[in-house]
């Protein structure tokens, strides 16, 4: 039996239901598998001082410190996260809140791995938690986490050196895999396994009905990001403007919801833009069985499961040349690559509604990405780290 300690600062509560709910879906995955015990760390960051008091900080340290989510023992501890830093302290200050708990979990789960689900502040943290308790680590890079930390001045050393420390490593995709050697990781320490998609809950379902239900007549494209410029949907918004029949719905929340209203409101497209917040994971299937495509126009991603999730319920993706993208879109069935630029998307929607594939061609492209598969690969993996661990022990004696 292989007992796990998942660390993430990314994963669902009760306050955000639908907060690195990849990282939920891995770990009962691997569960299912019957052969794997996990126990999940969720750390809150939450400031000190008058800060906390505000509504965000207030729900989050208002959440149960042990809760059972769904099946998975959680623990949700708290650490300082001091604002307008850089996230200078992330690391250090996650390693201090955490090291008393490391302790009594290990008395009552002795776990063989600690696996760090994003790379800063996790990947850092557990690096010299791993070292203090005398357990391999792993390191999981999805994006920004390299792209954005790993390139900063404050936290891109810490992110490289934890990469060089870890046990292992893993990458979403193949495209992330040489971005971490390109930063100086060790490549034969890196393993690419691809993320996983419910192919029951996406399914193919008829596309007019799917309209109908949800009041859309005409073309549909949605889109599924944070409110956040990284995601480019004004290129998105800028392209519908040029496409008088199109209906662009965006589901996904963030700080750029406010600059994203005022443009559609200054290009006129109030009647057929819709900003719809965040959906729920369980109502997202019905909204990409509706679309025509499902359209993100990211800066960057890791392999981003919004693009699995739209291929298993038979919608093609358009997206850039980012990331894992061309592990996806391997044929015009998949979609369509696409450049960053409102008149790239345009052509690119405009063609795939006048020649739409046929939804079962799509779906067959996700259907490899099962989240069996997923887990099969990440037990192997961690299961070598054991054992090679192991080995590195015996052969010291």
């Amino acid at each position: 039996m292989l007992r796990l300690l998942v660390l993430s600062t990314l994963f669902p509560d009760a306050t955000r239901p639908n907060f690195g709910i990849f990282v939920e879906r891995q770990a009962l995955s691997l569960v299912e598998r019957g052969d794997t015990e996990i126990r999940v760390v969720a750390p809150l960051g939450i400031p000190p001082g008058p800060v906390r008091a505000l509504p965000r900080y207030r729900r989050l340290a208002g959440l149960p410190a042990r809760e059972t989510w769904k099946g998975l023992e959680v623990y949700r501890p708290p650490f300082i996260n001091i604002p307008a830093t850089g996230g200078r302290f992330h690391a250090t200050a996650l390693i201090e809140g955490l090291t008393p708990l490391l302790d009594e979990i290990r008395r009552e789960f002795p776990f063989d791995v600690i696996a760090g689900e994003f790379f800063f502040p996790d990947g850092v943290a557990v690096v010299e938690l791993g070292r203090r308790l005398g357990v391999p680590v792993s390191i999981k890079a999805r994006g920004s986490d390299v792209h954005r930390w790993g390139h900063r001045p404050v936290t891109g050393e810490q992110v490289r050196a934890a990469g060089r420390a870890a046990d292992g490593l893993l990458a979403v995709s193949d495209a992330m895999r040489r971005d971490m050697i390109a930063l100086g990781m060790p490549g034969e320490r890196i393993q690419t396994v691809v993320t996983g998609v419910d192919l029951a809950r996406f399914a193919l379902r008829d596309r007019g009905e799917a309209k109908r239900a949800l009041g859309v007549a005409g073309p549909l494209v949605l889109s599924v990001g944070a409110l956040i410029p990284l995601k480019g949907h004004e290129i998105l918004i800028r392209a519908a403007a040029a496409m008088p029949r199109l209906n662009l719905w965006i589901a996904g929340e963030g700080p750029d919801r406010k600059r994203l209203t005022a443009l559609i409101a200054r290009l006129g497209l109030g009647e057929r833009v819709r900003l719809l917040g965040n959906l729920p994971h369980a109502e997202l299937p019905a909204y990409l069985a509706a679309a025509d495509a499902m359209a993100l126009a990211s800066e960057r991603e890791g392999l981003a499961n919004a693009w699995l999730e739209a291929l298993a319920s038979g919608t093609p993706v358009l997206i850039p040349d980012v990331g894992g993208a061309r592990q996806v879109v391997t044929s015009e069935a998949a979609g369509r690559i696409v450049a960053r630029t409102p008149e790239a998307f345009a052509a690119a929607i405009t063609a795939i509604l006048a020649d739409p594939p046929a939804p079962s061609a799509v779906r067959a492209v996700a259907e490899p990405f099962t989240w069996a598969a997923n887990s099969a690969r990440l037990h192997a993996y961690f299961d070598r780290l054991v054992s090679d661990r192991a080995l590195r022990l015996s052969s010291a004696a």
